[in-house]
């Protein structure tokens, strides 16, 4: 995880809360942590850098949509994160 930008950690964290989510969901829920609109120049390459790192499966729902599913891996670096942090934040 020390790899990943905090945007691409926060897109994990979506992905891994949610049931293989397309990309128009992910950009909904980020955008309601951010409180900005986040385009697709910057929504997809993310998407993809984590696809790329084998820590997000990308499938298609239909011709148009996608969906993101977290791996086991992702799940790793989530739980990594987790016991991390918890060395300095209750």
């Amino acid at each position: 995880m020390d790899d990943l930008t905090g945007f691409q950690r926060d897109l994990l964290y979506v992905i891994a809360g949610a049931d293989r989510p397309s990309g128009q969901d992910i950009k909904d829920e980020i955008e309601g942590y951010y409180s900005s609109e986040i385009n697709h120049g910057r929504l997809y390459p993310n998407l993809d850098t984590l696809v790329t790192n084998e820590l997000v499966e990308k499938g298609q729902l239909d011709r148009r949509t996608n969906y993101y599913a977290i791996t086991n891996d992702g799940e790793q670096v989530i739980e990594d994160r987790r016991a991390w942090k918890s060395q300095y934040v209750d």
